[in-house]
């Protein structure tokens, strides 16, 4: 069964910095794919970032520059690692993995909800 926990976190002030954690466990997959998504109470759920196992990455155009996802692969951690935070990255941020393994996808970051595992989200405030 695969299990996703999300921790790290917090409240800071614009321009602060944070580290996201995931630990996953029970992929049986040679090639997965892991990253991030963010939330705001009444907009859609958007995606972050993203990398496979094979360590190739992917960012969202809004956070390219400032964010870096990395992935301990030994210890099943996912990492998001988040510089000159903004309040417009305020949000709950989600890891998740695609169901059914394989490297990212270009379109993973629109897929259907229910097409992913999830962690339980951890909540990023930014104030200004």
């Amino acid at each position: 069964q695969v299990f996703l926990s999300d921790l790290g976190g917090d409240s800071v002030q614009s321009g602060g910095s944070l580290r996201l954690s995931c630990q996953f466990s029970g992929f049986i997959y040679p090639q997965y794919c892991v990253g991030w998504f963010r939330q705001v109470p009444g907009q859609e759920r958007e995606g972050v970032a993203s990398i496979s196992n094979d360590g190739r990455a992917n960012y969202a155009d809004a956070v390219k520059g400032r964010f870096t996802i990395s992935l301990d692969k030994r210890g099943r951690w996912l990492y998001l690692d988040m510089n000159d935070l903004a309040p417009d990255d305020t949000a709950t941020y989600y890891c998740a993995a695609p169901k059914g393994g394989g490297f990212c996808s270009g379109s993973w970051f629109a897929s259907e909800t229910s097409s992913n595992y999830w962690g339980q989200g951890t909540q990023v405030t930014v104030s200004s």
